[in-house]
């Protein structure tokens, strides 16, 4: 199979500067809700890219936890690769790729540690085996086999099997402060919509259509 020979023409809708709401975090839980609608594969799942101090860019998928006019959640082990870049270098950017609906949103901007008892609150709302799971993986360490990360998971098991699981010190989420949000829907003949939302001195939004 030769992949430049791929093609796919995006026909299944439009996006048009009138039907955009004024606030991207709403028009961001309008495609949201479509998305969970049209039942897309994890629509939370998100492609979240980092930069080492040596400039050199990461990306790997993670899932959103939450959003509000205060940003976006997600959560990870702060001594993870990911983490290590956000201490050196907070600038992030993130991408949702809801390709059945011919969509994609992009949001850059900055990640902050969110406080230790909001990341307790969603910690405890987790599956045990998932809090379980937060304490046996030293994420993004080199390890020699998986039967390490199973013992280290049924030993944590037997730790904490006569009560609440604690918050890992080491755990806990990050709130993405967005700069900019693009939303692009995919249209004929690769004449795609796109409109970038971009925050103000005024902390209003200034929306501009982008050539696709």
């Amino acid at each position: 199979m030769n992949v430049a020979d791929l093609r796919k023409n995006y026909t299944q809708a439009i996006l048009r500067r009138e039907n955009l709401d004024s606030d991207p975090i709403a028009q961001f839980r309008t495609w949201m809700d479509q998305a969970c609608n049209a039942e897309v594969l994890e629509p939370n799942a998100m492609s979240l890219a980092t930069v080492d101090p040596l400039g050199h860019p990461s990306t790997r998928t993670v899932l959103l936890k939450g959003f509000s006019s205060d940003g976006f959640l997600f959560f990870t082990n702060y001594e993870s690769r990911k983490a290590q870049h956000l201490d050196a270098n907070p600038n992030i950017s993130l991408l949702f790729p809801w390709l059945v609906l011919e969509r994609q949103v992009i949001i850059s901007g900055e990640a902050k540690k969110i406080s230790p008892a909001e990341s307790l609150k969603y910690f405890q709302s987790r599956p045990e085996g998932s809090q379980i799971g937060a304490w046996a993986s030293p994420q993004s360490k080199v390890i020699t086999s998986r039967k390490l990360l199973e013992l280290k998971w049924d030993e944590m098991k037997r730790k904490f099997a006569a009560g609440k699981i604690p918050l890992p010190s080491f755990w806990g989420g990050y709130q993405v402060i967005p700069r900019t949000i693009e939303f692009w829907q995919g249209g004929q003949h690769r004449i795609h919509d796109r409109f970038l939302y971009s925050r103000e001195a005024s902390k209003n939004w200034k929306i501009e259509r982008l050539a696709p």
